[in-house]
């Protein structure tokens, strides 16, 4: 009999337990992972909301940062001035500044490496796009690489279809856009208008070589130019 009702006992206190634990979410009793019963969805340009607690975010990186968690490429990290025609402080730190920046980037009509190179930025260009963005947007610029195919991804575009600009390109290669990310860590600047360079003379038939006026511009203009 005293086992019956240390069985009993035992029975009603889990699934009291288990009710309390699987009550509404503005008043739990106990949660072991919080960041998983209250998932977070943010931007990273902008400061995140903690959704269960006022507690400020105290990393320095992200508070310099006004806590937004977006961070740049460790310095470093990759070679990123070898062809010195970017600079990091450029970057945008927040939505309107991106938006800003891509809507001025759409008016680089020329990349700022050397022309006398075209022809090898070209064919650098074709290597790098086939091994790092051929795999969503397709080896004929289509938006029906093998990921999308599998059914894994979609809403690729066909550059076919975008208006676009060597410079646009450039510039999502750098800070992403919609579900793309930033290719930043995976090329370096240089070739990163490398590879915004073999998509308008692939897939767009546009003004892909540089441009003698732009190489010869001042230093501080050409980056600023860059970063747009």
């Amino acid at each position: 009999m005293k086992k019956n009702v240390l069985r009993i006992t035992a029975v009603l206190g889990l699934t009291t337990v288990l009710l309390n634990s699987c009550g509404p979410k503005e008043n739990t009793p106990l949660v072991y992972f919080p960041d998983m019963y209250f998932p977070v969805a943010y931007d990273p340009l902008m400061k995140a909301q903690d959704a269960y607690s006022d507690h400020e975010n105290e990393i320095p990186a992200f508070v310099k940062n006004n806590g937004a968690t977006g961070l740049t490429p460790v310095e470093g990290s990759v070679p990123q001035n070898k062809d010195g025609v970017f600079e990091e402080s450029l970057l945008p730190k927040n939505v309107d500044e991106y938006n800003a920046g891509y809507e001025a980037s759409k008016k680089l009509t020329a990349s700022p490496l050397n022309p006398a190179n075209a022809a090898k930025d070209l064919e650098r260009g074709k290597v790098l796009f086939d091994h790092t963005c051929a795999a969503c947007h397709g080896t004929g610029g289509d938006g029906q690489g093998p990921i999308v195919q599998t059914g894994a991804f979609s809403g690729v575009p066909n550059y076919a279809d975008r208006e676009l600009t060597v410079g646009s390109v450039h510039y999502v290669l750098t800070n992403g856009r919609n579900a793309m990310g930033s290719y930043a860590g995976q090329l370096n600047a240089g070739d990163r208008w490398r590879v915004a360079m073999y998509v308008m003379s692939a897939f767009k038939k546009g003004a892909a070589a540089p441009a003698a006026a732009t190489a010869a511009a001042p230093a501080t203009e050409t980056t600023t130019e860059t970063k747009k």
